[in-house]
């Protein structure tokens, strides 16, 4: 069974741009740049008739025009338990809709609706044991966050193979936006 999600490629300068914030703390599982990713709609373990039925439904999506995507700050998730540092996607009124139909699909298609409010973002580590005040002198001492922009012009269906996470993630079909 493969397990999919739908999201937008990083262009490799913005994510060379991005990886100059990996290391410096303990606990931390840095994402290899490749695979650097905007989810916009998680589907999970499906099997591969269902598969097949999310491609052919994602074909036929009206698309909106190419839009612009600015990477605004770092972030954590997790609060009191920091489990993910990430980049954080100022909101857009395109990305937001392109996610929102995708969920439509999916729950047409009978799979169950996502249960998170969407929080658009660029996961850049997984976190374990990392206490908040080493988070928050991380975020300190990091740096200066500048704007990342990139165009988009398509999103894509990856798989992932089973593991802790962080990838390898692999584009099993891509959807340009229309022009």
């Amino acid at each position: 069974m493969p397990r999919l999600f739908t999201g937008l490629e990083i262009p490799g300068d913005v994510g060379f741009a991005l990886s100059l914030k990996r290391g410096g703390l303990h606990g931390a599982r840095w994402i290899d740049p490749s695979n650097y990713h905007i989810t916009l709609r998680y589907i999970g373990d499906v099997d591969h008739r269902t598969a097949h039925e999310i491609v052919h439904e994602l074909d036929r999506l009206s698309i909106e025009d190419p839009f612009d995507v600015t990477l605004s700050h770092l972030g954590v998730f997790g609060g009191k338990r920091p489990r993910a540092l990430f980049a954080g996607v100022d909101p857009a009124p395109e990305l937001l809709q392109l996610h929102d139909k995708q969920e439509r699909v999916m729950q047409q298609l009978g799979l169950r609706p996502s249960g998170r409010k969407y929080s658009p973002h660029v996961t850049l580590a997984r976190l374990s044991d990392v206490p908040p005040q080493d988070m928050a002198h991380h975020l300190e001492t990091s740096g200066a966050f500048y704007p990342l922009r990139f165009r988009v012009a398509r999103f894509v269906l990856y798989s992932a193979r089973e593991s802790i996470g962080g990838g390898p993630y692999l584009v099993e079909e891509a959807y340009p936006l229309a022009a």
